[in-house]
């Protein structure tokens, strides 16, 4: 379900951050059947049962896309980094670029337990 909050939150960053997150916003839910989103310490974060799955956070030159609980997920360089002691992954996607969202939903799919591809 979509959050008001969250859509008020993409609505403010730059147009190409806005498309960026509204990409990524759209690959969780299609990804993560029963996802919920929330603004916590004023970023959208989607959760499941509770569980926090990812957020997102625009900053100034860049959109982060953090997943949680993925330290069974290979950091990919260039394209996925390891954030505090690896159980935490994130990819940056910058002015000009975009998120790799099938790559995306691939890491969400295996740290939500998810196992069938998005769209399907």
């Amino acid at each position: 379900m979509m959050n008001d909050d969250v859509t008020a939150y993409i609505e403010k960053a730059e147009p190409w951050q806005a498309e960026v997150c509204t990409s990524l916003r759209e690959m969780v839910h299609r990804t993560v059947p029963g996802v919920e989103e929330a603004i916590q310490y004023g970023k959208p974060h989607f959760l499941r049962d509770g569980r926090h799955m990812a957020v997102i956070h625009v900053a100034k030159a860049k959109v982060s896309f953090m997943v949680f609980d993925a330290a069974g997920v290979e950091a990919v360089p260039g394209q996925l980094r390891s954030l505090g002691n690896g159980d935490r992954k994130a990819a940056d996607i910058r002015e000009g670029g975009q998120a790799d969202c099938e790559f995306l939903a691939d890491v969400l799919r295996r740290v939500s337990g998810v196992n069938r591809p998005a769209g399907e």
